[in-house]
């Protein structure tokens, strides 16, 4: 059986939920009442509080050829959010009734050889809410127990929603030892800006924020960054080399996906450095291996979604130390029925990360 209190009773008596559907393998989404899904055995059932919207969403939200190869509509999407537990499936033990929660996104198999090794986030069977299951672009979600993070009573709904995304900021940066090292940022989207602020409270004696969106190199300012490059209109090799002495950048993390840029952050780092990689470019890219990689000696990384847990760990500390402060990459908050808004936002570019709330605090 499963277990809840009359308040949650009474708020879920209706059986359906506004939810965001990808109803169709076509531009756009819609908003519509769907059933309240049920917690199976070891699930639990969230109310959504905040839910933000990702490059991922909005290439789901665009149908674009990854898209199109990936996702099968129609189903909720969405992955990113926080909420509060309202019900609790058969053998649900951590989890209590009204924790405020957070999500790791990747749902692992526990039986392929980098889950026994304890790698689970490379684990080959890997489902990903919202992209191969239902998402929480809605009113509630279930999820697995063992999926959820536990949040502090008084961490705002839209911060705890973000953790998420930092937790791949946080990989990245942690990924290498940045301290007291110069670090470039290739690419401000939100998992960048994160990924500065990170950087300078992990010690970076540096950080380099790169990219072509004016906006976004703005937002770079506010989240730390002490130089940024708009290669619209500069040459971010000739910059780089100028303030390092002709050196390189220590740790360079790519966030963009663009191939010029990927180039470019391999002729940047310096001999022994570290070149992490976070981006998805769409289609393959080129770059000279034996001048930029093997005669430099590098490390070069592939960076995949967050170390369960300690990832999420780091991320708490960065947050509850106040080292890391989110808030500001918070540009847009808004009810879901304006999600074209935000969908719109994101695709210019003209935002931090946005929003969305089917109901809940703020």
């Amino acid at each position: 059986m499963t277990k809840q209190t009359a308040l949650e009773t009474e708020t879920i008596k209706t059986k359906t939920m506004k939810a965001l559907v990808k109803e169709e393998r076509a531009y756009g989404a819609v908003l519509k009442e769907v059933p309240i899904p049920k917690p199976g055995r070891g699930e639990v059932l969230i109310q959504v509080e905040a839910t933000s919207i990702c490059g991922t969403d909005v290439h789901i939200y665009e149908w674009d050829a990854w898209a199109a190869s990936r996702v099968n509509p129609p189903y909720v999407f969405g992955h990113e959010f926080s909420g509060k537990v309202v019900e609790l499936g058969e053998g649900a033990k951590r989890i209590k009734l009204g924790d405020r929660v957070s999500a790791e996104t990747h749902i692992v198999c526990h039986q392929c050889k980098q889950c026994l090794r304890g790698q689970y986030h490379i684990c080959k069977n890997t489902k990903i809410i919202g992209v191969d299951t239902q998402g929480c672009f809605a009113e509630y979600v279930v999820m697995p127990e063992e999926n959820l993070w536990v949040n502090p009573e008084e961490m705002p709904a839209g911060v705890a929603s973000i953790q998420e995304p930092m937790g791949n900021a946080v990989h990245t940066v942690l990924a290498s030892d940045v301290s007291a090292k110069t670090v470039a940022i290739v690419g401000c989207g939100p998992i960048g800006l994160m990924a500065i602020s990170v950087a300078k409270a992990a010690g970076a004696a540096e950080v380099v924020a790169i990219d072509v969106n004016s906006y976004r190199l703005e937002l770079a300012k506010k989240m730390g960054a002490d130089v940024t490059i708009d290669s619209r209109h500069e040459d971010v090799l000739e910059r780089v080399m100028r303030m390092t002495d002709g050196d390189g950048i220590d740790v360079v993390c790519e966030m963009s996906g663009h191939p010029v840029a990927i180039k470019q952050a391999f002729e940047m780092v310096t001999a022994g450095g570290d070149v992490n990689i976070l981006s998805l470019p769409t289609k393959p890219v080129e770059i000279d291996l034996t001048n930029h990689v093997v005669f430099k000696g590098i490390r070069v990384q592939g960076i995949t979604g967050r170390k369960m847990y300690e990832t999420w760990s780091q991320v708490s500390a960065f947050l509850s130390s106040g080292k890391v402060d989110v808030a500001p990459l918070i540009t847009h908050t808004l009810p879901i029925e304006r999600f074209e808004e935000g969908f719109e936002l994101m695709r210019q570019g003209k935002c931090g990360k946005v929003v969305l709330q089917p109901g809940g605090r703020n």
